[in-house]
């Protein structure tokens, strides 16, 4: 990639104009740029980088942990969306001699479709991207051996939140399905430029492998459905008009053969021995039914329990459970 120029005011030094310029339009896109090289060092480390990795890397910014993970590994991709960030971690890659062991993608990489095949992912990651940004990375296949990312304080808490804790969340239940969280290093806002507003901290994530045999859509909706409000029972959550009506709609979609009078359930092999009555003649009396089998499996120990209460065991007994009398989420 050719080199990019940035015009310079009059008056205005060179180099310090080029700085200044970046700082403040890298801080548009949400990127605090690490400076602390203690820290830096430190997740290189806590990523254990193999001399066969290719190590994925997001917001590179000025290339200050690209320039740490390129001796070590056999090839560094690097998503940026900032065209003069772009030039100069390729800048600082050409003048140490490593350029061929890096390849920039210019983009959003919660945007892009199918991510790149890569190891291991290491970065400093623009904070409001940190969400959607951890789960296409765990739902990435091949799956990756580790990620050590940069996040704020606050998100990395809620990644390792345990049940019964303020933090814990849907985000909390949604990432530990997929994999095992760590919290590293506790970073002040010091150490980048310019400083965020909050404390960040340094998190290890390693997928579950083998992932765990459930449908993740399925999951994701059933979570969402017990967590819209965390400090109800799941029972009062599941009685909502909203919910019981699209339950009944994936019910009918799901157990009634399509075109045929005799309308048999297709799960008869996996559902209770009520799944095999005959379906019911209206919409409302579907609704009942589906009712009826959410308050049964509810009734198996879950009826006054709240979700900020469950842990990862108790959501997949009650995916199966509900799955068994036909009802599902997705």
């Amino acid at each position: 990639m050719g080199k990019i120029k940035a015009k310079k005011p009059k008056g205005v030094a060179g180099g310090a104009h080029f700085k200044q310029s970046m700082r403040l339009e890298h801080a548009k896109f949400g990127q605090h740029l690490l400076k602390n090289p203690l820290i830096v060092d430190g997740m290189v480390d806590r990523a254990a980088v193999r001399s066969t990795d290719t190590v994925l890397e997001v917001g590179p910014g000025t290339g200050n942990l690209t320039m740490k993970l390129l001796p070590k590994a056999k090839k560094v991709i690097a998503f940026e969306i900032d065209q003069r960030m772009v030039a100069e971690v390729i800048k600082r890659s050409r003048n140490a001699g490593m350029e061929k062991k890096l390849e920039v993608i210019v983009g959003d990489i919660c945007k892009t479709g199918d991510l790149p095949q890569f190891d291991i992912c290491v970065a400093n990651i623009p904070y409001q991207i940190s969400s959607p940004l951890v789960f296409k990375l765990l739902l990435h296949r091949p799956a990756f051996r580790c990620a050590v990312l940069m996040v704020q304080r606050e998100f990395a808490q809620r990644l390792v939140a345990q049940p019964g804790d303020k933090l814990y969340c849907r985000l909390t239940i949604n990432t530990q399905l997929l994999s095992r969280v760590e919290h590293l290093i506790k970073v002040g806002k010091n150490n980048f430029r310019p400083p965020p507003k909050v404390d960040s901290s340094v998190i290890r994530i390693e997928p579950r492998m083998p992932p765990p045999p459930i449908n993740f859509q399925e999951w994701d909706a059933l979570t969402r459905i017990a967590f819209s409000r965390k400090n109800k029972t799941l029972l009062a959550n599941f009685k909502t008009t909203s919910v019981v009506s699209s339950l009944a709609k994936n019910y009918a979609a799901a157990n009634m053969m399509p075109n045929s009078n005799a309308a048999v359930p297709l799960l008869s092999s996996t559902t209770s021995s009520k799944s095999t009555a005959q379906p019911p003649k209206d919409y409302q009396e579907l609704e009942r039914l589906v009712m009826e089998k959410v308050e049964r499996v509810l009734g198996n120990g879950f009826v006054d329990k709240r979700a900020r209460m469950l842990d990862v065991d108790d959501f997949i007994k009650l995916l199966v459970e509900f799955n068994k009398e036909g009802i599902h989420f997705a």
